[in-house]
């Protein structure tokens, strides 16, 4: 058995496992991986497992690492974002992480929405089961190789969709989870909650400017946060919400999902 933290980490892990591992999650569906604790019963089948496999600096993982692994000395732990140029925002504090010039700089946590960084994800989680299971590293390789060329298809699908001259270039969300996605296709992220809070009245009404002025369509909302102020914004702008699910375990289809919002009138 492997421990992952989140679903869409299930998805590529088992994607390369096949049926060599049992492949679980921490934080279950519709659950925050910012603010999850784990129940009682989670933490005892967590001796069952041979690996965690961390998705880098989530706030699951931020607070919860240091107690699983005191209580399960034995599970090797390997970080699936080694390798991915991470984002570094320096105004939320739940993801900080000592740089090596001593400051602390937040570190922007959903790696795995982008398909160049889904790539590195693959890469660490096919090492990391070739080294806990030598003998069948050749099974691993295959199915790793596949699953590299499914996330370039799922890429190369995207960018001929945003490419479309009707595509949207920013949009909004409540919870800023595709830093990254906005980083690969050049697009501007607006995210409506502030350092993991609502949005006071005066920042509410900034963002319904830079709605008006970014030419904002469409403004997405997930289903573990509240879509109170989204509705409200939308309301007052005239741009659609749209939900979506980062944290879903159809990794492909979410990401094409987003990506088709972008350019749905």
């Amino acid at each position: 058995m492997i421990t992952v933290t989140l679903e869409p980490q299930r998805y590529f892990t088992e994607a390369i496992a096949g049926d060599k591992f049992k492949v679980v999650s921490m934080v279950p569906k519709g659950s925050s991986p910012e603010t999850y604790d784990p129940v009682p019963q989670q933490l005892v089948s967590l001796g069952d497992s041979k690996a965690y496999f961390r998705i880098g600096y989530i706030g699951f993982e931020q607070t919860w690492m240091d107690r699983l692994m005191n209580n399960t000395p034995h599970i090797q732990v390997f970080d699936t974002s080694k390798g991915i140029d991470l984002i570094l925002n320096n105004d939320d504090h739940d993801h900080g992480h000592n740089s090596h010039d001593g400051h602390i700089h937040a570190v922007e946590p959903h790696v795995w929405n982008s398909t160049g960084n889904a790539l590195i994800i693959a890469g660490n989680t096919y090492k990391a089961l070739s080294q806990l299971d030598k003998t069948n590293e050749v099974y691993y390789r295959n199915r790793y190789d596949s699953l590299c060329q499914r996330i370039q298809h799922t890429d190369s699908l995207i960018r001929r969709q945003l490419s479309a001259p009707e595509a949207a270039k920013a949009f909004m969300i409540y919870h800023p989870a595709l830093s990254y996605f906005a980083r690969d296709y050049n697009l501007n992220q607006i995210p409506i909650e502030a350092g993991g809070k609502e949005p006071s009245p005066a920042h509410l009404k900034s963002l319904i400017n830079s709605c008006k002025k970014e030419k904002v369509r469409i403004i997405f909302v997930q289903p573990e946060f509240d879509r109170r102020n989204a509705d409200l914004i939308a309301q007052q702008t005239g741009t659609r919400v749209v939900a979506i699910n980062p944290l879903s375990y159809d990794w492909e289809e979410e990401m094409m999902n987003t990506a088709r919002a972008l350019v749905k009138e």
